[in-house]
């Protein structure tokens, strides 16, 4: 089975679906690549007016990094190649001169929640948890979700959600900010009667307001603000605090 699943509608909308219901849907480093060749696509393709990433299943929408396979990284220099690899990739998703919306369908903890942080929109299920909880495992965000979840939402609400490093409601997460829309049904045809707007509307249009977007963020020196959140993220990870953090929840599991 397939660890991403990849599909174009015909009325514009390329859907990503990160495929790994069994593991929560955390990310690796195939649904990595997936990504990327769903943003090159969306990049691409002038039929595409709208990315949507949701994932399988109806518990999880994405529980961050995968464990198990990062545990292996150990040093800092292990740590940032794979922490700027998807910093990159969610510094394009960020940018992409596509409209981009974030369908979670359930939990979103840690990397999850960078990876929603980087959308354009964020619509969630009513009563999902949902939190940036990186700093449970003596680390930051280090895929730019720090940096972005500051563009995105009020001072103050970003640096609490970071610093508390706790789950909340997906209605305390709407109160914040963070998320757009509220659903009672976290499926594709609710998300589209929010964004049907962006559909019936020339691709030029769209690609021109999120060019300025880019620009905004260019001036604001985002990417290199990423890389100092990745590298101050690599060299926590190093640290034993992190190990023994991310071994008590392995061993919990």
């Amino acid at each position: 089975m397939e660890d991403y699943i990849l599909e174009r509608t015909d009325d514009g909308v390329l859907v990503f679906t990160i495929n790994r219901e069994e593991k929560r849907n955390a990310i690796n480093y195939e649904v990595m690549d997936g990504l990327q060749k769903a943003i090159d696509e969306a990049a691409s393709n002038d039929e595409v007016k709208l990315l949507v990433i949701t994932a399988a299943g109806e518990k999880a929408f994405c529980s961050g990094g995968d464990l198990e396979t990062f545990h292996g990284l150990k040093t800092e220099e292990q740590a940032y190649s794979m922490l700027k690899k998807m910093g990159d990739i969610l510094y394009q998703l960020a940018t992409l001169p596509k409209i981009t919306a974030a369908l979670l369908n359930g939990s979103a903890v840690g990397g999850g929640c960078e990876i929603a942080a980087a959308c354009d929109f964020r619509a969630a299920r009513k009563g999902a948890k949902m939190g940036f909880i990186q700093g449970r495992l003596a680390i930051t965000t280090g895929w730019g979700g720090g940096s972005l979840l500051l563009e995105k939402i009020a001072h103050g609400n970003a640096l609490y959600l970071l610093g508390t490093a706790d789950l909340y409601p997906a209605e305390k997460m709407h109160d914040l900010g963070f998320i757009d829309f509220l659903l009672e049904n976290p499926d594709l045809p609710s998300l589209i009667h929010h964004m049907e707007g962006f559909l019936n509307k020339d691709v030029n249009v769209l690609a021109a307001y999120k060019q300025a977007v880019k620009k905004k963020w260019e001036s604001a020196n985002l990417y290199q603000r990423i890389d100092k959140e990745i590298r101050s993220c690599a060299k926590l990870w190093e640290k034993e605090e992190h190990h023994q953090a991310v071994e008590k929840f392995l061993s919990g599991k």
